[in-house]
C-alpha cells in the first residue's frame, strides 16, 4: 500500500506508549482500504479467515511506524477492529458475558452494565457519536426498523430476545443512547427466586394457589424490578393443557409452557400505515380460544380491552403495570382508561377494575440491587366508592430480609375456594 493510505500516526505518550482508541480508529480505516484494494470479499467470509488478515495488517502498520506495542496488545487491536466490522463493536463483549444484564450506552464515553441489580461504569468506550450511530445501526437494520432523524426512537428485539431501544439527536441532547436488556437463555425457576430471597416460600405456595384457582393477576413494579421474569415463573404454574395466548410490544416473554401463541405489536412503517396495537391483538386473541390471555404490558388504550376480557370469561390472565406500590396500580389503570377518551363513570370503572383483578403482586429494587416483592395485595371489591384490598404478605422493611404475613385469610370468593389448599388458612 502507498504511503498516503497510512493516515497520521496516532499519538504517543511517555516512552512511546501508544493511545489505544487513536491506533484503533487509524487502523480501522487502514484495513477497511486494505479489504477494498484486496478485491476479497471477506466481510461475507469466515471471521477466523478475516481475524487473519487484519492481524496481519495490524502487524504490517505497528512494523511500519515502529511503534512499541506488545504481541497481547496487537492481538486486542485485531480482535477489537474484527468486532467493529462483523459485529457490534465495544458492546460484542458484553453481549457474550452472562454477568451482564443490561448495557446502557450513554454516548460515545460513557457505557454501564448491570450485574446482578447493581449498575456499574464500564471501561469500555466508543470512538464517538458516530461510531455509536455506526453500531446501532448494525444492531437494527437485520431487524427491519429506522433510526434517523425523522424516525429518533426505535424499540427492538434482538434475535435472542434481548430488548433494544436506541435514541438518536436532536431528541438525545447529549448524544446517542442505547439501552440493551439482555435476555436470558437460562429460565428462571421459583426456586431462582426463593434463592435470591425475591420471594419466600409462603408466597410461592400462595401464588401457586391463585393461578391454580384461575385468579386475574396484575404484577405491579418499576422499571427493572423483575416484571417480566415473575410473569415468566407464574407461567410455569399453569397447567399444561391449557392454551396461553401472549401479547407484547417487544416479545420478552419466555414461558415455560408447552402451548404458547405469541402475538406482537407492530409499528407503523415510514408512511404511516400498518400499524397493529395491543388492543388489536387483544380482541383477535379472544378469536382464537384462549384458556388464558397473558399481556406483557398495559401501558395504553389496550386497558380496557385487557379489562373487558378478565370480565368476560377468561380467568387466569395475567398482565404488568408500572406503579410504586398495588394501591397505585388500580389508580394507574384508572389514569390509562381516561386516556382513552372513554367517559365512565368513576363508581363504574372502579367495579369493573374490581371485577377484572383478584390479585396484585408488587415488585420493588432494594438499595443494593436485590429485587424482591414488596406486597401482595388481595383486590376485594369497593365500599363507598373506594377500593378494598387485603394485604396477604409484605415485605419486611424493618429488617430488609423475610415476608410478614399481614392477613390470617384470604377475603376474596375465588381465593376462598377450597381453602383447604391456602397456605393462609393454616
Amino acid at each position: 500500500m502507498s504511503g498516503e493510505k497510512l493516515f497520521g500516526a496516532p499519538s504517543h505518550g511517555p516512552a512511546g506508549n501508544t493511545d489505544h482508541e487513536g491506533l484503533k480508529l487509524v487502523l480501522h480505516r487502514y484495513i477497511i482500504d486494505a479489504i477494498e484494494e484486496s478485491g476479497k470479499n471477506l466481510l461475507e467470509g469466515s471471521r477466523p479467515m478475516l481475524s487473519q488478515f487484519v492481524i496481519d495488517k495490524v502487524a504490517e502498520y505497528i512494523a511500519r511506524l515502529h511503534l512499541a506495542i506488545s504481541r497481547y496488545e496487537m492481538e486486542r487491536l485485531a480482535e477489537e477492529i474484527v468486532d467493529e466490522l462483523t459485529g457490534f463493536g465495544p458492546l460484542e463483549v458484553l453481549l457474550r458475558d452472562s454477568t451482564v444484564t443490561e448495557i446502557l450506552v450513554n454516548g460515545p464515553h460513557r457505557v454501564f452494565v448491570e450485574r446482578e441489580g447493581v449498575l456499574h461504569l464500564s471501561d469500555l468506550r466508543f470512538i464517538d457519536d458516530h461510531h455509536v450511530e455506526r453500531v446501532m445501526q448494525r444492531i437494527l437494520a437485520p431487524l427491519g426498523r429506522r433510526l434517523d432523524e425523522s424516525s429518533p426512537m426505535v424499540d427492538a428485539r434482538l434475535p435472542d430476545g434481548s430488548r433494544v431501544n436506541a435514541i438518536i439527536p436532536p431528541i438525545a441532547l447529549d448524544g446517542p443512547c442505547l439501552s440493551i436488556r439482555k435476555f436470558r437463555k437460562d429460565m428462571l425457576k421459583s426456586s431462582d427466586l426463593m434463592a435470591m430471597q425475591t420471594i419466600d416460600q409462603a408466597i410461592f405456595e400462595f401464588i401457586q394457589e391463585a393461578v391454580g384457582k384461575r385468579c386475574n393477576i396484575l404484577v405491579s413494579g418499576g422499571t427493572g424490578t423483575g416484571k417480566t421474569t415473575l410473569l415468566n415463573i407464574l407461567s410455569q404454574l399453569i397447567a399444561p393443557h391449557e392454551r396461553l395466548v401472549t401479547i407484547e410490544d417487544v416479545a420478552e416473554l419466555q414461558l415455560g409452557h408447552p402451548h404458547v401463541v405469541r402475538l406482537e405489536t407492530r409499528p407503523p412503517n415510514a408512511e404511516g400505515h400498518g400499524e397493529v396495537k395491543a388492543s388489536d391483538l387483544i380482541r383477535n386473541a379472544l378469536r382464537m380460544r384462549p384458556d388464558r390471555i397473558i399481556l406483557g404490558e398495559i401501558r395504553g388504550v389496550e386497558v380496557v380491552d385487557v379489562l373487558t376480557a378478565m370480565n368476560t370469561g377468561h380467568d387466569g390472565s395475567m398482565s404488568t403495570v408500572h406503579a410504586n406500590n398495588a394501591q397505585d396500580a388500580l389508580l394507574r389503570l384508572e389514569t390509562l382508561v381516561g386516556l382513552t377518551g372513554r367517559s365512565i363513570a368513576e363508581r363504574t370503572l372502579r367495579q369493573m377494575i374490581c371485577a377484572a383483578l383478584d390479585v396484585v403482586i408488587q415488585l420493588t429494587r432494594l438499595p443494593d440491587g436485590r429485587r424482591c416483592v414488596s406486597e401482595v395485595v388481595e383486590v376485594v371489591g369497593i365500599r363507598d366508592d373506594i377500593y378494598v384490598t387485603n394485604t396477604l404478605f409484605r415485605f419486611d422493611r424493618r429488617t430488609g430480609f423475610g415476608f410478614l404475613r399481614e392477613a390470617v385469610n384470604p377475603a376474596g370468593d375465588k381465593l376462598r375456594r377450597e381453602s383447604a389448599l391456602s397456605p393462609l388458612s393454616h
